[in-house]
């Protein structure tokens, strides 16, 4: 009976997993984070199309995709929350308490946060996809998956790099634990900084530019449009999957330095 009780009673990822859920359940930003998300990611895909016409130069996908630029905020606000929900309502020693490795709260607020901004994302982009097709057709602007032209990468990259964010926003929220810190430092990176160097152009700048998170938007980017963004920069051409890996660098650095702080620091 004590074995059977201890072992009802053994933290497991997949309980912590299902605490971590219970929790960001629990919260309103839960439903209304993804919504206004999908919202606003359709919101520039469908004003730009009520100005597209034939021959202006615009595509089909780089519409649908338009709406990344606001659709990030959104994501990054979903995985701060996430990372500072223990820290914002104060239940920090109770969840370690319970969860004494610590690690494992980690791994699955990094399981939940993908799994909400991979459904968030996907949703946001077949929504754009929807809302857009009146206008693609009255413009002329066939949307052609199996067309050399990036279409399908970009919407692959849309999806990834909503995604990305996300898991950057869990990360800088795990390491600072404060939601108004980690969101201001993550609008920062993402787009404050790189607006700033953006507007004083050169080697140098151009160079610390592709370093920046914010360089994973080229995912977002059809063939052509990338072709265009790389001539006009004087940096680094990294392609649209090697500014991916840097990305994937900032997320993997900023979990990597909430592991340690969590193993090696206070809890609260």
């Amino acid at each position: 009976m004590t074995t059977q009780t201890a072992d009802r009673r053994a933290v497991t990822l997949p309980r912590v997993l299902a605490s971590e859920w219970t929790k960001t359940a629990g919260l309103a930003s839960t439903l209304w984070v993804p919504i206004t998300t999908v919202v606003v990611a359709l919101a520039i895909p469908l004003g730009l199309t009520m100005f597209a016409r034939p021959g202006d130069g615009t595509t089909a996908a780089g519409l649908v995709v338009s709406g990344v630029v606001l659709a990030q905020l959104g994501t990054l606000v979903l995985g701060v929350l996430v990372g500072t929900s223990d820290h914002a309502t104060s239940t920090a020693a109770t969840t370690y308490t319970a969860v004494p490795r610590r690690l494992p709260v980690l791994v699955a607020q990094v399981v939940l946060t993908t799994a909400l901004a991979l459904v968030t994302a996907v949703v946001a982009l077949g929504a754009a996809v929807l809302v857009t097709g009146p206008g693609r057709q009255a413009a002329g602007l066939s949307l052609d998956l199996a067309a050399d032209d990036g279409t399908a990468r970009a919407f692959v990259g849309y999806v990834i790099y909503l995604t990305a964010v996300a898991l950057l926003g869990l990360g800088l929220g795990a390491v600072l634990r404060r939601p108004a810190g980690a969101l201001v430092t993550g609008v920062a990176v993402l787009v404050v900084l790189d607006q700033v160097l953006a507007a004083n152009p050169g080697r140098v700048t151009d160079t610390v530019r592709v370093l920046l998170p914010g360089v994973g938007t080229r995912l977002v980017e059809t063939d052509a449009r990338l072709a265009l963004t790389e001539s006009a920069s004087l940096g680094p051409h990294l392609g649209a999957w090697g500014a991916g890996l840097v990305l994937a660098a900032w997320v993997v650095g900023l979990l990597v330095a909430a592991a340690v702080r969590l193993w090696r620091g206070d809890v609260t």
